[in-house]
């Protein structure tokens, strides 16, 4: 494994156990195809552990980093930090797609470029370094990064709601104002559930509920910032209502 230790050395990453640094990126279709013996295994478990473990290195560097900050305001930063799409842009920055082992058939569907991929590697690694060497180990590799990241960050707009940001987003980059619609309310007066939906142009961009239609329209704001690569902490996932409104299937085109 030349390029992994290549690998390492660039990013002055010290393993004791370099099948631990192996591991980190094997795909679970590569073993299918090459580990039927059972001599090999995938990157799943490391990148469990991994996951927690990051959020664990980036709360904590955020807690002592911004004393003043409220409990809201630091979940909105982590979240921003540890979502998908930027781990995901750091593994591509790191190059890490490139020592991937994947199946022929996730080879052939461009898996080494896939963003959940992307983002399980790095999450892998995360927990690889852990088991190898702690938590100050991860720290060394992560926090630099992450301190990157937070120069990109908005404080001031992560204290807007979600209907604001995704309000502001969508007039800036696409000159139009995002519409809302009462899809359907059900159930009796005093314990009403609405579903509420936000157009962007002639596009369903996001669906929501909840107890009142404030609520279920800043749900379905968070929702479409989700979908389209903004920041999202309030979102929270509703696949039974994604699946029957058939939601953002055409918003980014």
């Amino acid at each position: 494994m030349a390029d992994l230790r290549e690998f390492a050395q660039q990013n002055q990453l010290n393993f004791r156990n370099e099948e631990l640094l192996q591991r980190a990126f094997v795909h679970r279709s590569y073993v299918n195809e090459y580990g039927a013996d059972g001599s090999l295994a995938d990157n799943e478990r490391l990148e469990f552990l991994g996951d927690s473990v990051l959020s664990y290195v980036v709360s904590e560097e955020l807690y002592r980093r911004y004393p003043d900050y409220a409990e809201g305001k630091l979940t909105a930063i982590r979240s921003t930090l540890v979502r998908r799409e930027t781990l995901a842009r750091l593994a591509v920055e790191l190059r890490m797609g490139e020592h991937l082992r994947l199946g022929h058939g996730e080879e052939e569907s461009g898996g080494r470029y896939r963003t959940a991929t992307l983002c399980d590697v790095f999450e892998a690694l995360v927990g690889a370094l852990y088991v190898d060497g702690g938590i100050a180990q991860v720290q060394q590799f992560v926090l630099p990064l992450m301190a990157a990241e937070l120069d990109r960050v908005d404080h001031q707009a992560l204290e807007k709601d979600p209907k604001s940001r995704l309000q502001e987003y969508v007039q800036s980059t696409r000159n139009v104002t995002p519409r809302y619609r009462t899809a359907e309310s059900t159930g009796p007066d005093h314990a009403k559930t609405f579903v509420m939906k936000v157009m962007i142009v002639d596009k369903i961009a996001g669906v929501g509920a909840g107890h009142s239609k404030q609520e279920a329209t800043q749900q379905a704001a968070a929702m479409a910032l989700e979908q389209l690569g903004q920041l999202a902490p309030e979102y929270k996932p509703n696949p039974e209502l994604e699946a029957r409104f058939g939601f953002i299937s055409t918003v980014n085109e």
